[in-house]
C-alpha cells in the first residue's frame, strides 16, 4: 500500500494540507474532501488553508495531481532489462497498463480523484503523468519497431481507453464483485491483447 506522510511542519502548510487531503479521499473519494476536514485534519482554522489554496476545487486539483503521481510511479515499477529492445519495449507497456488496472483497483477512492473528481482539464496545460507514462512506453514500442510508425499516432487512445474501460467495469461495472484473482487474469489478458493488436 502507499504510504502517505502525516503530521503539520510550520511553513509547509499546503503540503500539509495534500496530504490531508489524500488521507481524506483514499476511502471516501473527491466528496470526502473539504476546507473544513482537511484543516481540522492537520489542526489549522479554515482560513488558513486559503493562504494556499483559493478554494475547495484548488486544493482537489493539487489532491489528483498527487495521485497521478503515485499512480504513475506504480506504471514505472522498475523493468526487467534482459532481453531484446522489442521485448524490453512489450515489457514496458505491459507495466504501464497493468499498472494502471493494478492502482485502479487497490485504490478505487483515489482513482475517482485522478480522473473524474478534481475538475482538471487539459485546456489548464495539465498532462497527467500517467498519460505521460503511456506516451513513452509506446514510443518505445515505435523506436524498437514493435510498432509500426504509421500507427504510432494516436495510439494512446484505444489503449487508454481498455485499461480506464476495464478499470471502471470492475470498480462499478458488471465485473463488479469478480473476485481479484480472476480480475487480474482478465486485466492482464486485456493489456496483452491490446499490445498484440498494436504489434500485428
Amino acid at each position: 500500500m502507499t504510504e502517505i506522510k502525516s503530521g503539520y511542519h510550520h511553513g509547509d502548510l499546503g503540503s500539509a494540507l495534500v496530504d490531508a487531503g489524500l488521507q481524506l479521499t483514499r476511502l471516501g473519494g473527491p466528496e470526502a474532501l473539504t476546507i473544513r476536514a482537511a484543516t481540522r485534519r492537520v489542526g489549522v482554522s479554515p482560513n488558513a488553508a486559503y493562504r494556499h489554496f483559493a478554494d475547495r476545487s484548488a486544493l482537489l486539483a493539487a489532491v489528483a495531481i498527487a495521485i497521478q503521481g503515485q499512480m504513475a510511479a506504480r506504471m514505472l515499477d522498475p523493468q526487467d532489462h534482459r532481453g531484446s529492445p522489442q521485448a524490453r519495449a512489450r515489457s514496458q507497456l505491459s507495466a504501464v497498463g497493468r499498472g494502471y488496472i493494478e492502482f485502479a483497483l487497490d485504490e478505487p477512492g483515489w482513482f475517482s480523484v485522478a480522473f473524474f473528481g478534481s475538475g482538471i482539464t487539459w485546456t489548464d496545460g495539465h498532462v497527467p503523468r500517467p498519460f505521460r507514462a503511456l506516451v513513452e512506453a509506446l514510443d518505445a514500442m515505435a523506436e524498437t519497431g514493435v510498432l509500426q510508425r504509421d500507427r504510432r499516432s494516436g495510439a494512446e487512445w484505444p489503449c487508454w481507453s481498455a485499461v480506464h474501460g476495464f478499470a471502471e467495469l470492475a470498480l462499478r461495472g458488471p465485473l463488479r464483485g469478480t473476485p481479484r484473482p480472476e480480475l487480474d487474469a482478465l486485466a492482464h489478458r486485456t493489456v496483452e491483447d491490446i499490445i498484440a493488436g498494436l504489434s500485428g
